[in-house]
Formats: C-alpha cells, structure tokens, sequence
C-alpha cells in the first residue's frame, strides 16, 4: 500500500509586508491574531493598540484555464482576505492609584457568537477590557458625466448646491456615506458649477463603536479573555485571578478563582493562560507556570478553588532545575471542537492532552530541542520567555506553533512523528527592528512571565547557536473551516493554506 503524500502548504496572502532594511517600530508589531467563528473575518491587533479587520473574499482558482481543461477533478479554491476596517482600541494610561503606565498592546482578541449579522469581539490590553461592535455603512460613488450645460437646469444646481453642504460629514443617520469619484483619480475635489454628476455605485464599509468597557477588576496584566458557549459572559484572567463577566455588565464581576495566597512568600505558581470549554459552558481551563492544565467545574462550587482534575506530564516533572522550570510554563492552550482534547505549548514542547488521560500528554511534539544546551544563554537573551501561540485544524488532526528564524511547524497526528514540516515565512532579507523604551508592567516577580529587563539583542549568541531570535513567529490562528493559517512576523500577517 502506498503512503498518501503529506499536504503541501503554500503562501497565500501577505499584508504588511517591508523592504529589507526598513525599520520597524514597536508599535506595528502584530500582538493578536484571530478567525471569526466561521472564518468569515480575521482580526489582528498590534502593540499600537490598533485593530486591524479583513473580510473574506472569493477565492482564485491558482491553476490557469488550459491547465484545468486538462484536469481530471475539481481543485481546491481558497477564500481570500481584504482589508475591511481598522479600529484604535486601545490608549496609553495611567494608573494614578498605583502611579503605573498601562501601555495600549494589545494581548488578545476573541470574537463573540451573534444571532444575526452583526458583528462583535472582545479585545483588551494589561487592565482593560472593551466590546466592539462593527457596523456597515454604504458607500454611495458619484460618477462624472459629460452633459450638455443646456440639460443642467436651475433645479438640478440647487439639488447639486445642497447635496454638496452636506459632503463633509462622516455618517449620515440613514447609514449611509458619501465618496466622490471622478476620472482624474489625483482630484476628488466636489463638482463646481457647470460640473454635471449622479451617484452610479453603491459600495460597502464598516466601521466599529465600542459597547462597553470592562475595567478595574485586575492588579495584575490580563492575560487572557474566553468567550462562553452560552454566549452570555465570559472570563478573564491574570497572574492571580479569573474573573467571570456578563456581557451585558460592565461595572461587575464575579471572582471565580484567586490564588492569592495570604502571605506572597508561599506564591508556587501563577496563572499563564485560561479557556472556556467549546461547548460546555460549565467546564474551563486553565495553563500554569508550573507546566499544569487544571480543569474546573463551575456546577460544583461558585468558587473554583478545588480542581476536578489536574493534567501533568509525570515524565516531564522528574528532574528539575531553575531553567527546567521555566521552560515548563504554559504559554498557550486551545480546545478542539470535539471538546475532549488539549492542544498546550511551552516553551519547548507542543503536546496534546485527553482529558480522561491526566497522567501523560497523548502526543508530544519537539519544537525547537537543540535549544535545550543553551538555557543559560536564552535566559540572559531574555529568549526564553517568549510565549508563543499554538493552534489546531477544525478536524483536530493536525497543530502548528511557532518558532524563531521566522520558522513555523506543522504536525499531523496521523503521522506520529515528534518533528513536523517546517514552513519559512521570511521571503527578504532579516531586517532591522527598533523597539521603544517598554512601558513599567507590574508583574510578579520570579516567574516565567517576569522578564529580567535586559536589554540585550538575540544577535549575541546566534553564533553560537543557529537560530536567528530577532525574527521570530509567536502568533498564529487556524481556520476554523479550512485548512488555512494566518502567522505574524514582526508587522507582516502571513496567510498559508493546504
């Protein structure tokens, strides 16, 4: 019996992308990327605190027309994105109460399930958390016509004259906008008299107004935010505390996990990433630094601060050191539709979890192990607190994260294998990156979350070891439809699809 061929992953689409050489502000990189529930948007967020919406598109068929006629079955036609809208989310803060900078980064982004056609996501920063809601517009196009001066009559300059005193505003209340088109594309000036011109088109727009805000319920940066499958509340979390919100309610929360101990002496763990099950509105999740996964039960008590099981790796959890443990941080999980396995990243492994099985991961998936000589030089790198995402297909057989040398991997649990295809999204040269001075963020200190503050450049040791830190893919989101994955590097969004 001959094996069937792995799937051949191919670039798609690329929005961002920069000459080489061309430097990079801070503020462009891509913090958050997410699909719609259906796939139907895509949504990223930068450090800027801007969110960036593309909407789908029908796919081009790659394959030219002779070569289909010779064609034998149909191919595959992916969906496309273009560029929708963009929206500022976020805005420097400050604390006065504890005289803190809260910078306008933006950690995550999950869109919200709606009944009909209108749109809603969750986006938030190191405190606050905020509900968009994205709304269309028309976009009426306004064509030139080359009329006789003759046919332009008294009546039609008067409705010309009070058309255009209403040009300059942004939105109408009937819901609609104005653009003004003329065939000398370097002039939109507004029509003079004598000038003859009707609206011809109508185009479609979006833009976003913020519904509500959720704030003041965190000392420490939020980490994570998970939509309910009740479609009602949701949940965000810290180093310490889950909160459970209403979406409806924006000046309270209920507290459902606080690890706080009473004296911080006796801190072990803090709280890396949580999730609320797909479709069990009960059940959540959560990662920690100790390389956990604890499963909660909110039916059984409205204070989750027993665990109905605890996910380890016994294996893993032998020897240890001070890297070793550093390295077991959860940065990532994400549930697979079927609601009964885990897909969790650390630093070094990718491994998937049944939840019936808590004494050893199903699958385990190397990442990037000929690291493991060089903790010491990724501890002062500041390296090796990097937290990179991790994502799965809709069928749940295949996982991807990311890595450094602007490298990420593809695994299949068909296969078995520990090491997957390797895609290189880099198509130029490495170029430079200019970072601004970071922003004070209250953190606990002596976890795997609390960078060192150095200011050292990955350029150190990459000639010691052959990875490239500067370029790296930490972000990443999977189709929930198809077999596509949408990566960042630095401000690029690169779009994959098999």
């Amino acid at each position: 019996m001959v094996a069937s061929e792995p799937p051949r992953w191919n670039s798609s689409q690329i929005f961002g992308e920069r000459t080489a050489g061309e430097v990079i502000e801070d503020v462009d990189i891509i913090s958050a990327i997410e699909f719609a529930s259906r796939g139907e948007y895509l949504a990223t967020g930068d450090r800027g605190g801007r969110i960036v919406l593309f909407e789908r598109t029908e796919g081009i068929n790659p394959h030219p027309r002779k070569e289909l006629e010779h064609m034998d079955y149909p191919t595959t036609i992916y969906p496309r994105y273009t560029y929708k809208t963009e929206i500022q989310s976020h805005e420097p803060e400050f604390d006065y109460l504890r005289s803190l900078e809260i910078g306008e980064k933006m950690n995550k982004l999950r869109w919200c399930a709606a009944s009909n056609n209108s749109l809603f996501f969750l986006s938030t920063n190191d405190r606050t958390i905020k509900l968009w809601k994205v709304l269309p517009y028309k976009v009426k196009k306004v064509k030139e016509m080359d009329l006789n001066s003759s046919v332009c009559s008294e009546n039609t300059l008067l409705a010309e004259n009070s058309f255009l005193a209403d040009q300059n505003e942004s939105c109408f209340s009937n819901g609609y906008r104005l653009e003004w088109l003329t065939k000398r594309h370097k002039s939109l000036s507004p029509p003079t008299q004598g000038d003859s011109r009707s609206m011809f088109n109508t185009g479609d727009g979006a833009y976003a107004r913020c519904r509500r805000v959720y704030t003041h319920a965190h000392d420490y940066n939020v980490n994570s935010i998970s939509n309910n499958s009740d479609g009602e509340s949701f949940i965000s979390a810290d180093d310490l505390k889950i909160n459970l919100w209403n979406l409806e309610i924006s000046n309270q929360c209920f507290n459902i996990i606080d690890m706080k101990p009473s004296n911080m002496e006796d801190l072990i763990e803090v709280i890396t990433v949580a999730e609320f099950h797909p479709t069990h509105c009960n059940i959540l999740a959560y990662g920690s630094s100790r390389g956990f996964i604890r499963l909660f039960d909110m039916r059984q008590s409205a204070l989750c601060d027993q665990n109905a099981r605890m996910l380890k790796d016994r294996e893993s959890h032998g020897s240890r050191s001070f890297f070793t443990e550093i390295i077991a941080s959860i940065s990532d999980l994400k549930f697979a539709k079927d609601g009964r396995h885990i897909l969790s990243r650390d630093y070094m492994n990718l491994k998937l979890w049944d939840m019936h099985m808590d004494g050893a991961p199903v699958a385990t998936f190397k990442m990037h192990e000929f690291l493991l000589p060089k903790l010491s030089e990724l501890y002062n790198n500041d390296s090796i607190f990097d937290k990179f995402d991790c994502c799965l297909s809709s069928d749940g057989r295949q996982f991807a994260s990311g890595s450094y040398s602007n490298t990420f991997s593809i695994f299949s649990r068909d296969d078995g294998h520990e090491v997957g295809l390797v895609l290189n999204v880099s198509k130029n040269a490495p170029r430079s990156s200019h970072s601004t001075n970071p922003r004070t963020a209250r953190r606990l200190p002596g976890f795997a979350w609390g960078k060192r503050g150095n200011d050292n450049s990955g350029c150190e040791i990459s000639s010691i070891i052959p990875c490239d830190f500067t370029t790296k893919v930490i972000h990443m989101a999977w189709h929930p439809t198809a077999d596509m994955i949408a990566c960042a590097s630095a401000n690029t969004l690169y779009i994959y699809c098999s």
